[in-house]
């Protein structure tokens, strides 16, 4: 479908963003390490409890929400599958980081998840992960390693990406229910996008 240009409305009780693919189709070397006490922990058969408690510590703030609203069964067969891997930052000996690497299509390596716990934005804590992500994604037979990234993320997300190798190759527009208001996330998360009921 294609959008009229101009504005258009936005249903009260829906969010909408502007979603940026991105992607890499060549190993590049990396940027250095930052400086910190982190450690990468891969999780083999993720808890369900587990993984969707660090993925609302992550992502609350962003709006992260498809994950929370998964059933079970679905959760499950994503995160559990041998071609996925989930990861783990590990900081002062807590989870703050989730990196979720998805090698289902073959040759490609979808950057699915990744981020850092609020305590840690700011920190080196995302670079460091970013590297360790290239790395283990680049560690397979794979000619591209993509992710998206949309306008309720952090600001600083698409620069971080492009400056980490990742080249836009397509925008979207995603309306969906308001997490808020489906109780799927608190109603003070994410300021900076208005609630509209």
């Amino acid at each position: 479908m294609l959008l009229p240009d101009g504005t258009s409305d936005v249903p009260a009780g829906k969010i909408a963003a502007v979603v940026t693919h991105l992607e890499m189709t060549e190993r590049r070397a990396l940027p250095p390490d930052p400086d910190g006490a982190w450690t990468l922990r891969t999780v083999p058969s993720p808890d369900l409890d587990w993984f969707r408690n660090l993925y609302r510590r992550v992502g609350e703030e962003w709006l992260w929400f498809s994950r929370l609203q998964m059933p079970d069964a679905e959760l499950a067969a994503i995160i559990r599958s041998p071609m996925v891997d989930v990861h783990a930052l590990m900081h002062e000996g807590r989870d703050e980081g989730l990196l979720e690497l998805d090698f289902r299509e073959a040759g490609q390596c979808e950057l699915a998840f990744f981020g850092v716990t609020a305590e840690l934005i700011g920190s080196g804590a995302g670079r460091w992960l970013m590297n360790r992500a290239l790395e283990l994604a680049w560690s397979r037979q794979v000619s591209r390693v993509w992710l998206h990234t949309c306008t309720l993320d952090h600001p600083s997300a698409l620069a971080f990406y492009r400056r980490s190798g990742f080249r836009p190759f397509r925008r979207q527009i995603e309306i969906a229910e308001d997490p808020r208001l489906a109780g799927t996330a608190p109603r003070n998360a994410a300021k900076h996008v208005p609630l509209i009921e």
